[in-house]
Parts: C-alpha cells; structure tokens; sequence
C-alpha cells in the first residue's frame, strides 16, 4: 500500500507514538508527531520500564535502535526483592543472579523512560516533533481531518493515529466505547536522592525493584538513573478518592498523614518514602477498557496503546503493548498486501483487539489478587510453579501455562472473565 502520498499525524510523543514515527518515517512516509509537552524537557518522565522480547525489543529491533538501547539500559534494574508489609524479605533476586540475556524469550531489561524517549526522538528526523501542540479540536473535512491546537496553530492530515494515552482526544472518533472503573486507585510518587531521603528502602532495593504486600495493599518501588525512586501505592477505593479524600498532593504532609492512617499495619520504614517535601504524588485511579470491545475501521483515522485499550499496569504489559501495536500498524500501512489504508487498518485492529483481550485478562487478574489479603502467598506460589518467572507481573504466557487455574484453585480466587464485572 502507498502512503508515500499520505499527510500523516500522530497525535501523542509518548514511546508508541515516536515508535511509530521512526518505523513509518524508515518506510519513507510523511510523519508528524504531534506533543502537548511545550519541549522534551519540560516534564518529568516517569519511571522504569522493562521491554521484552516479543514486543518492545521486537520493535526496537525492526526500529535499528538496539545497540542504542543496550548502551543506555540498566542491567540490574529488574532484579526484585519480595516483602511483607513489614519488610521481611520472601525472595531475592540478588542472591540469585541474573539468568537470562538478549535473545531469551524471558529477558525483560529496563530502561528509564526519559532515556528511551531521547532515543526515539533522536532517530527521528529534523522537526519531526511538533512542540506544545495541545488538541483542541478535530474536525473532519473532505475525507481529511483539520486539527486545531490550544496554541492557536492548525494542520490538516490524510491520516490521524490516535497515541495520546487513556485520556485521548482521538478515541471519540474511532469508538463510543467507555472504559469502566476496576476499584482500585494508585498513588505514584518520584523521590530524589534516595540514598539519603529514603535510606532503609535505598538499602532493600538495592539499584533494583521492591514488591511490597500486606493487608489488601500493594506498595512497589523502583530504582531509577541518578539515584531517584519511582513508587506507587495501590489499594481498594471508591472510584473518585483522590477527589473526595480533600487531600493536597502538593503537600507531602498531608499525604503521609494518609498513608499512615490507610497503611496503619505497615512497618514506619515505609513512611520514609513520603516524608521528604520534594517528592512528586500523583493519584491515578486505575480504568480498563472492555476486553472484548470492537468497533468498525475506518479508511483514515486509528488508536494504539492507552488510547485503543486503556488497562490497569499490573502485567507490566502498557508500553510493550503499545510499542508492538507501532510495529504491526507500521508493517500494515507499508504492505503491498492491502490496496487502502482501510484494509490496512482493519488487520492490524484485528491483531490489536486480540492481544487486547488477552493480554487485559492477565492484566485484571494480577489486578484482582495482588490486592487480596493472601496476595503475598499468590506471589510466591508463583514463584515455585511458573518457569517464566517475572515478579509481580504475571507471565507473558500464564493462560496458556496454566498458572492462572493453578493459582485459582489453590487460593480460591474467582475467573478472570468475572473479575470486575
């Protein structure tokens, strides 16, 4: 299919959208990516992330950026330690050693987000990314779109791909479908100078990962470049806490006066993690998308990652599933097997829709047990069944594996087809 003729934008730089934009701009297309960021220094970029070897690296790979990622990922980001929520330690990477490698199936290296999107944007080409380019509006004229930014600029394009998160302005006009609430809120925090601010927990984490279960709560922590930590609290909630709860996230007192009292059982170590003034909060209140959803393709315009199918983080699945959905969007809009860009773009929502279901199956089941009050017994029984062992977030192929009926069976937890609903 030719899209060489094709005005093409991407609305969202987040590492699906800059994927993308370098695997079609390799094709020869014309590619635009457009970013609400003012520039890409202007945000904090959020913590680790471990890219495996099916999607993410697969992407990558196809990308010709490999050796770029291995020159900036951090080895022994992804080596874990299991805690209660007192600390005590129930298993350890460390003392285990790293196992696997580049070319295993199960190798899972972490990255920072920042680094991974500074390489992104540095394989693409000059003033491919268009700064403070907030949407406003869209609007459909004569078979193409016109898209208006909160800057006062506009653009016409032959194509929109919609990458521009869980709250896309883009997803409108491929679906009216809603993504429903799952019961549970998490609290992200970034710390600095974790050595000094957060001692206990710098020693435990130890350049790596900190899985914390106790009382129906979840508390994971990660190590990131330069010494800061990446955090969230997760726990069962009314779907508007972060509103109602009258709390400032912007005054750390108030939410360590929180987590004091909704954490009361947890060991005081924990409170270090909320003491210093310069830490950031954020609450998140965690949604999914209908695992079954659909909707008709249309000849011009389509989603990837959180805007197609938005799913809480509990698999680790968030950023591989949208650098994979990049690569099959990109192979289907450049294969002569298809004759419009309709065609194209009903096989890869295809491919999308059924690794959606999937892959949100695995991730509403981890969803549903890690906040249980046997989760710590669920994790380490993991542990000792699944050959693909990844932490907390459950296998890539657990469905197939049958460690999801052993885990129900054992711990008596519902099936995941009834989870939340």
């Amino acid at each position: 299919m030719k899209i060489q003729d094709k005005k093409i934008a991407i609305i969202g730089g987040g590492p699906g959208g800059l994927t993308l934009a370098r695997l079609l701009q390799l094709k020869g297309a014309n590619v635009k990516v457009y970013e609400r960021d003012i520039n890409k220094d202007v945000r904090l970029q959020g913590g680790a992330l471990d890219l495996h070897t099916e999607s993410g690296l697969a992407a990558l790979a196809k990308a010709g950026l490999m050796e770029e990622f291995k020159a900036q990922y951090r080895p022994d980001a992804g080596l874990m330690r299991v805690v209660d929520d007192q600390l005590k330690i129930h298993h350890d990477d460390h003392q285990e050693g790293k196992k696997e490698d580049f070319g295993d199936n199960n190798h899972r290296p972490e990255i920072d987000r920042g680094p991974l999107r500074q390489i992104l944007l540095n394989s693409l080409e000059a003033d491919t990314v268009v700064w403070d380019s907030h949407v406003l509006s869209i609007e459909k004229i004569q078979g193409a779109w016109k898209l208006d930014f909160q800057n006062g600029t506009s653009t016409i394009a032959d194509l929109i791909i919609g990458a521009d998160g869980a709250n896309s302005k883009v997803r409108p006009f491929v679906t009216a479908i809603k993504p429903y609430w799952t019961g549970i809120t998490m609290l992200e925090g970034s710390l600095k100078d974790g050595a000094k601010t957060a001692p206990v927990i710098n020693e435990l984490l130890k350049g790596g990962k900190l899985f914390g279960y106790g009382k129906e709560k979840t508390l994971i922590v990660s190590a990131k470049g330069g010494g800061s930590f990446g955090f969230a609290a997760s726990f069962k909630s009314n779907e508007h806490w972060a509103k109602e709860s009258g709390i400032d996230f912007n005054d750390h007192q108030q939410v360590l006066a929180w987590f004091k009292r909704t954490f009361s059982e947890w060991s005081p170590a924990w409170w270090e993690l909320f003491e210093s003034p310069d830490t950031i909060f954020i609450p998140r209140p965690q949604y999914c998308m209908p695992l079954d959803q659909k909707w008709e393709a249309n000849a011009n315009i389509t989603l990837l990652g959180d805007a197609a199918h938005w799913m809480p983080p509990f698999a680790g699945e968030g950023v591989n599933m949208a650098m994979l959905d990049a690569l099959q969007l990109s192979e289907a809009l450049t294969s002569p097997a298809f004759s419009d860009a309709k065609q194209a773009i009903a096989y890869y929502e295809k491919q999308m829709f059924a690794r959606f279901a999937n892959i949100g199956q695995v991730t509403l089941f981890n969803t549903k047990w890690m906040h249980q009050p046997n989760a710590l017994k669920v994790m380490l029984a993991m542990f000792s069944k699944n050959k693909f062992k990844q932490g907390v977030f459950i296998f890539r192929y657990a469905i197939q594996t049958g460690i999801i009926p052993f885990i129900r069976k054992v711990f008596g937890l519902p099936h995941s087809q009834e989870i939340f609903r």
